[in-house]
């Protein structure tokens, strides 16, 4: 794992990364002990043309829920090495999920047998409207646990983290509640993304330091007890986190313990199974080592 295997795999899964290139990453709580180390990502923007780094303001209380505080903490972090846009730093623009319309046409095509009874929470989603300054997204994510989603990957960094403020609203519901709601409304919000860049998104997955928490739990964040696992990249958001999940399943008992623990007592799993009902992506995946 260093900044020479994030570029070999980025070469592989770049194909459609074209014209002005936003970098989607979780630039984290000050100080946070268990981010990726800079030299990673900074190495790898240097060689994408026309990229900067993309962000979104958060709900919760954090120095990140406003634009000015917010951009101090992506300097505190060493994230400004290269522009960053704050996407709703001036407002929100609505993305269609079209979730209804593809499930309404899997009805239609095939008697709408789903291995679960899917519902449809959101129709639109607000994401911070800068999105359309941009051609290409390049999703790039710290695989590791999320207090309500069970882990965080290349979904949650889309899902919530494309979402604007009022965005982040609209998926978290009344109460912060966690569950299958949730995780659907998270999946949906995710979808209108990847819909908005068809063609031209694609996602990295670095298994590195590998919390039960979020990069946003700040200085309290649990200390890793899994072992550094590996770099994962494909223009397949599913095959990307379905391979992660399966990766951390194959460590050692003591070593996959907690983020296990963490992963099934959120329900996340719930995020592959959503995804593959609304034709993400796909759970089968050929893992090619380099």
């Amino acid at each position: 794992m260093s900044p020479e295997g994030v570029q070999k795999i980025y070469e592989k899964i770049n194909q459609g990364i074209t014209g002005r290139v936003g970098i989607k990453l979780h630039t984290g709580e000050p100080h946070g002990p268990n981010l990726l180390p800079i030299e990673y990502i900074k190495s790898l923007q240097r060689k994408i043309p026309h990229s900067a780094i993309v962000e979104c303001n958060v709900m919760y209380k954090s120095p990140r829920r406003e634009t000015k505080t917010h951009r101090e903490t992506i300097k505190s972090n060493g994230f400004d090495f290269c522009p960053v846009d704050i996407l709703d730093e001036g407002g929100d623009v609505m993305l269609s999920t079209g979730v209804k319309e593809f499930l309404d046409k899997q009805i239609d095509n095939f008697g709408g047998t789903f291995p679960f009874e899917p519902g449809v929470h959101l129709q639109e989603i607000a994401i911070g409207k800068n999105v359309r300054k941009y051609d290409s997204l390049f999703v790039y994510t710290h695989f590791k646990g999320h207090a309500m989603g069970g882990f965080g990957g290349s979904l949650k960094n889309i899902g919530i983290g494309m979402a604007s403020r009022e965005g982040k609203r609209m998926i978290h519901g009344e109460g912060w509640s966690l569950g299958k709601g949730f995780l659907e409304r998270m999946v949906e919000s995710g979808k209108a993304t990847t819909d908005h860049f068809k063609g031209h998104i694609t996602y990295m997955n670095v298994l590195k330091n590998i919390s039960v928490d979020c990069d946003c739990a700040g200085v309290s964040a649990a200390k890793p007890t899994c072992d550094d696992i590996g770099i994962i990249g494909s223009t397949d958001i599913l095959a990307a986190d379905q391979a992660c999940v399966d990766l951390i399943y194959q460590m050692p008992a003591d070593q996959r313990r907690d983020i296990v623990e963490r992963m099934e007592s959120r329900l996340g799993l719930h995020q592959l199974e959503y995804m593959e009902i609304l034709g993400m992506g796909s759970r089968e995946y050929n893992l090619i080592e380099i």
